[in-house]
């Protein structure tokens, strides 16, 4: 039987340093200098507009909510919101482009394939308009010449959901990674290779098929019964994992990144073991209200560093206080 008592980590404290939207660190620099662009000469004065370019396909349950928090930012400072996302980083970076060419007065963008869409971000940054990335492409941020990046650490997140796997008395791991070629679900699942003392072994699915990921979880659990955790990226894909479990007669712990009503329904049952938090609206919120006082103030936030929003384990301990948000959409 998996324990659930977990040891205070040296995570947590970043994590409560990500819940206080401080701009600490995990001691590590980002790969570049993140030189700010200068301060215009003029600053704005009324009304401005913001795009927020994500890596999402429409209706995304994640990314609905950072799309309601920038949002929200926005009608709080006369800001107008523009969101748009494609997972094609082709298709993301004419996004961008097109952005660039209505000359907004900032961009907010995440990076799953940061490679593809690099030379959207440089072409933004040389027109002179500022950038944040969120969510992902942490590394490249400072590189690509953005002011901060608003996220987590995905390597910190994955860590801190092997450390609770090993707390619960987990000994072999399965981490679902639903994306090919998001280079932020690989980082959690070697976040959580890095910390877990068993072996941790990669399963892939397609987000866009949870019923063909269900079967798969299912056939993975029912010819290897020496796994007792499976570690889902994805709302979505830890419900498929809870189904697969049923369907096998495993009484494997399951655990899983990012919180919706399901998920903190699902842990307060005890049907999964945790989530990781990275507070998605606070990605969408905090990059508007940060581009905001850039724009009117020349208010610099970040200086190449990242600004964490995550990771928090969300457990049966916590979970009552963070469903009130969770059903206000604000989490």
């Amino acid at each position: 039987m998996m324990r659930s008592g977990r040891k205070r980590r040296p995570w947590a404290i970043l994590a409560a340093c990500g819940l206080l939207l401080a701009g600490c660190t995990n001691g590590e620099m980002p790969a570049g200098t993140g030189a700010a662009a200068p301060v215009p000469a003029e600053l704005a004065d009324g009304p401005l507009t913001m795009a927020v370019v994500s890596h999402a396909k429409p209706g995304d349950a994640f990314w609905e909510v950072v799309k309601s928090g920038a949002e929200q930012a926005g009608t709080e400072l006369d800001v107008a919101v523009e969101y748009a996302g494609d997972p094609d980083p082709v298709q993301q970076t004419q996004l961008i482009d097109n952005a660039v060419a209505r000359g907004v007065d900032g961009l907010i963008v995440s990076m799953a394939n940061p490679e593809g869409v690099k030379a959207g971000v440089e072409r933004a940054v040389a027109a002179g308009i500022p950038v944040i990335t969120i969510n992902s492409g942490l590394e490249e941020s400072a590189d690509y010449g953005a002011i901060t990046h608003v996220g987590q650490s995905e390597r910190m997140a994955g860590a801190a959901a092997g450390e609770a796997f090993a707390d619960a008395g987990a000994t072999k791991l399965v981490c679902v990674i639903h994306e090919a070629g998001n280079v932020g679900l690989e980082e959690r699942c070697g976040g959580a290779r890095d910390a877990f003392p068993g072996e941790v072994e990669n399963l892939q699915v397609d987000i866009s098929n949870t019923a063909d990921a269900r079967s798969t979880i299912r056939n993975k659990l029912m010819s290897d019964d020496e796994v007792d955790g499976v570690l889902a990226l994805n709302q979505a894909i830890a419900v498929a994992a809870v189904g697969a479990a049923d369907d096998a007669g495993s009484d494997v712990g399951i655990g899983t990144f990012d919180v919706s009503t399901d998920i903190t329904d699902a842990i307060a049952s005890g049907d999964l073991l945790f989530a990781v938090d990275q507070q998605p609206y606070v990605q969408g919120y905090l990059p508007v209200t940060l581009l905001a006082l850039k724009a009117r103030n020349g208010n610099e936030v970040g200086a190449g560093e990242p600004v964490y929003s995550g990771p928090a384990l969300v457990t049966k301990d916590n979970v009552d206080q963070v469903s009130a948000f969770t059903e206000r959409g604000t989490r």
